[in-house]
């Protein structure tokens, strides 16, 4: 698959296929487990399909059709190394071709008809693979793999090729591997490796090769999945099914896309119920093309960021390079839960130590300064006039001797302490060698995290590749960059995971009576005028302010004494998408003279700009609070999304936005407010009273709320500005966009 461009990069419906897994229970859903089959309000799953591929990795029987043993052909090294893997794993070897009575020893038989049973797993080598599946599935094949290329990756041909394998997967009881993939699966594993494992899923077998190499250093691998194009089985049910696994201690996953979000983030639910820690590269940061949105919160919400709430929300650990998951998935495979937060670094050098640090308090880790108890105990080995606070520089010389595993057990003991981080800039023998020795041995005798950064380049020292490869218990790293990205998210996972409740069990799964209200004021395929999203608003139980609509200057006056001076006028008109750019909003009105010039005037521009009206808002003044953006945009992949961010006529200057994706509870909603850089103004600042967070939380709720029940029949939604008013006194729709699907 090198150089391949990955072909599932659209959404497609899961199908509603369960397949017999011996399942575990799941979380409760209304009063009881949810089950295959569970469905939410808008009828998406609420449980993880986890297929039994039990017989895909350990098959009792294989066929290989299109074997050969002709020398110098591609098929026979492929065929080769099928048998050899046939063998390891002990299964019997079935070779098919059409004119061969033999390969390699094994006899033929001519056709998937003529083979003498029902085999397990059947590799696909020819070049059209579609008849050959077809007549898997009458021979009740339970696995097929193809590794033909020329599908879904290639342009609109391959992808109509793709669509016609996967329906006729899709009417059998076979499951297939592919198209577009390769032997990674088929691996040779070492087996004298102990400890949790890493389990592997990629869609581009060369980005899978570090992970693998791991091996070497002794991280012990147990599967592979290369997805390929994923026309049937897909990265979510490798992920639920190695979840399941008790060897596998890590997920790590290299992606290109995603066949279908849904299936991916309950796949990712079943791993986080679990306790098992995925760690994704996953590819495409970057915004190839611009996407047409009429609200601001369209423009806002690019795809990369949706990947990343989604990942968030459901503990997939985001590493951006191969080093950082390969260093990243072996330390969360293999390391004991930790006993505290507390990171402290400790080194021969204080240079080094102080670099590390700040390194460390950047990446977000918590470097406790140790209690004056512990630092005297410190300086019975230390020189007084070196720090010993954290970091703690011992200058070199105690760590030739004993004294320099009594401090790393000082250390250690300490229990604010969980990880002891110890950078290694270069060898300095006998010092280095002692010290790795002390660490290596002290790792063994406890279950707090030691990390080793060896910053060597040679990496052919015999400390390194003897002591510290050969530890099962130090977490060894080259660089101190990729010690920290994994040591965070270490302790980021087990935060996460540590009473871990499935958003799932929150997600409605019945109507409300706001969803009854709000169908009747859905136009398929318009956009709103603002009188009509505020009532859409309304419907879900969100505030607006006094206000009503007018078609005449006299109404206008009458309507201003109603609602209250001083008023604000806007235009309304459901082809109006951004009122203040057109002039047509007037602010902070005192007199009926102003109303009815106001009045006059809004008609005047609209007709001058060819806007269609179907009236004027005359609307109460709200100006005291935080001005905030609360929308919904529609995302291919994941479906409905809720975003929300520093609101007002900069939005999209600031652009401090947060994504989240349905469905997600309270405290999913307040942890998307505390990553807004400007979060501080909910709190308070320059003498203003904070504002009212709870309300705005209860907004984003409602707005996800409405989001789910509507689905796509809601194209866009854009709250801004919400007005969050003071603590206790609630928050106020200004201003709302709607667009119909």
């Amino acid at each position: 698959m090198l150089g391949s461009t990955h072909g599932t990069l659209t959404t497609d419906s899961r199908r509603a296929r369960a397949i017999a897994c011996g399942e575990r229970s799941g979380p409760a859903v209304h009063g009881r487990p949810a089950q295959v089959g569970d469905l939410d309000v808008s009828g998406r799953p609420l449980h993880a399909e986890v297929p039994d591929l039990d017989r895909f990795f350990r098959p009792h029987s294989v066929a290989v059709i299109g074997a050969s043993d002709a020398e110098g052909r591609p098929h026979s090294g492929i065929t080769r190394q099928l048998a050899d893997w046939a063998q390891r794993v002990g299964a019997r070897l079935h070779p098919v071709h059409p004119s061969r009575p033999a390969v390699f020893g094994v006899p033929c038989v001519p056709s998937v008809a003529d083979l003498p049973e029902r085999v397990d797993l059947a590799v696909v080598l020819v070049g059209d693979p579609l008849p050959v599946v077809e007549e898997l599935a009458e021979a009740e094949a339970r696995f097929a793999v193809v590794f033909a290329s020329g599908f879904a990756e290639t342009g609109p041909a391959g992808e109509e090729a793709q669509r016609r394998l996967a329906a006729a997967v899709e009417r059998s009881g076979l499951r297939l591997l592919g198209p577009n993939t390769n032997l990674n699966a088929f691996e040779r594993f070492r087996d004298d490796l102990e400890g949790p494992a890493i389990a592997l899923i990629t869609q581009s077998g060369h980005q899978g090769r570090p992970v693998f190499a791991l091996q070497e250093l002794g991280i012990r691998l147990s599967h592979w999945a290369p997805t390929g194009n994923e026309a049937d089985l897909e990265t979510a049910d490798f992920l639920s099914y190695f979840a399941e696994q008790p060897e596998v201690g890590a997920i790590a996953c290299y992606l290109e896309g995603l066949k279908d979000g849904r299936s991916f983030l309950l796949a990712a639910d079943r791993a986080a119920r679990r306790g098992v820690p995925v760690v994704a590269v996953k590819v495409g940061r970057t915004e190839t093309g611009a996407r047409t949105a009429a609200s601001h919160t369209g423009k806002l919400t690019g795809a990369d960021a949706v990947v990343d709430a989604a990942f968030r929300q459901f503990g997939v650990i985001r590493v951006d390079g191969l080093d950082e998951l390969q260093d990243t998935a072996a330390l969360l495979a293999r390391a004991h839960p930790p006993r505290a937060d507390g990171v402290v670094v400790y080194s021969i050098s204080g240079g080094t130590g102080a670099h590390v640090a700040d390194l460390a308090t950047e990446a977000g880790l918590r470097l406790p300064v140790l209690s004056e108890a512990r630092q005297a105990e410190l300086h019975q080995w230390i020189p007084e006039y070196l720090s010993v606070a954290n970091p703690v520089d011992n200058g070199g010389h105690p760590v030739g001797d004993e004294r320099g595993r009594k401090i790393i057990d000082t250390l250690l003991d300490d229990p604010e302490v969980g990880v002891l981080i110890c950078p290694i800039t270069g060898p300095f023998p006998p010092l280095s060698d002692r010290l790795v020795r002390d660490l290596a041995d002290a790792a063994e005798r406890t279950d707090k995290l030691v990390c080793v950064v060896w910053g060597s380049p040679v990496g052919t020292e015999p400390a390194y590749r003897e002591v510290l490869l050969g530890s099962s218990r130090v977490a060894t790293f080259r660089t101190v960059g990729n010690c920290l990205t994994a040591v965070r998210a270490h302790l980021a996972h087990h935060r996460f995971t540590t009473g871990y409740r499935s958003p799932f069990d929150e997600a409605p799964r019945t109507p409300s009576p706001s969803y009854r209200k709000a169908q009747a004021l859905l136009r398929p395929g318009q956009q709103l005028s603002e009188h009509a999203a505020k009532q859409l608003l309304r419907a879900y139980g969100i505030r607006v302010p006094r206000e009503q609509l007018v078609t005449s200057a006299a109404a206008a006056v009458r309507a201003a004494g109603l609602v209250g001076y001083p008023v604000v006028m806007k235009a309304s008109g459901a082809r109006i998408a951004h009122k203040t750019e057109l002039g047509l909003v007037k602010i902070g009105l005192t007199s009926a003279s102003q109303v009815r010039d106001a009045y006059r005037e809004l008609t005047d521009i609209a007709r001058y700009e060819g806007v269609s009206l179907d009236g004027v808002l005359v609307c109460q003044m709200v100006e005291q609070g935080v001005e905030m953006v609360v929308g919904v945009t529609q995302d291919e992949l994941f479906g409905p999304t809720v975003t929300v961010g520093l609101g007002g006529v900069l939005v999209e200057v600031l652009r401090d936005t947060v994504v989240g994706v349905p469905p997600f509870g309270e405290e999913q909603a307040r942890d998307m407010l505390a990553g807004l850089r400007g979060r501080a103004l909910l709190d308070g600042v320059r003498g203003r009273p904070p504002a009212d967070r709870d309300a705005l939380v209860e907004v984003v709720l409602r707005v996800q709320r409405m989001a789910l029940e509507l689905g796509d029949r809601l194209a866009e939604l854009d709250i801004n500005p919400l007005m969050v008013l003071p603590q206790g006194q609630g928050a106020v729709a200004l201003d709302a966009l709607a667009v119909c699907g």
